[in-house]
């Protein structure tokens, strides 16, 4: 039996990818948000910074942050069902207002 081929971010190419738009620096607030516990964040990846990056089944999914652990921060999020703990880099994250969703 073969072993499987590829890693986290096989079959993502599209969905993890940036518009044409917003290529280019990475302004540095965005390194330096900060987040309360209870507030709502939306997953929404920056493909650009590798690090704190999660899986990309998670992405567009709304959450709670919970906790922090160096410079990341632990979401809860629904996943099938299922209550789940990721941890997450604060630029992949975006602020939830007025009930917002997903817009990648």
């Amino acid at each position: 039996m073969s072993a499987r081929k590829g890693g986290t971010r096989r079959k993502s190419r599209h969905k993890l990818m940036k518009s044409f738009r917003t290529r280019g620096k990475i302004s540095v607030t965005r390194y330096l948000r900060e987040f309360t516990n209870g507030e709502q964040v939306v997953l929404l990846a920056d493909s650009a910074v590798h690090e704190g990056l999660y899986h990309p089944r998670f992405h567009g999914k709304n959450g709670e942050v919970v906790g922090k652990q160096g410079r990341c921060y632990y979401i809860k999020i629904t996943d099938g069902g299922k209550n789940k703990q990721i941890l997450v880099h604060p630029i992949h994250l975006t602020k939830v207002t007025n009930g917002q969703t997903a817009t990648a």
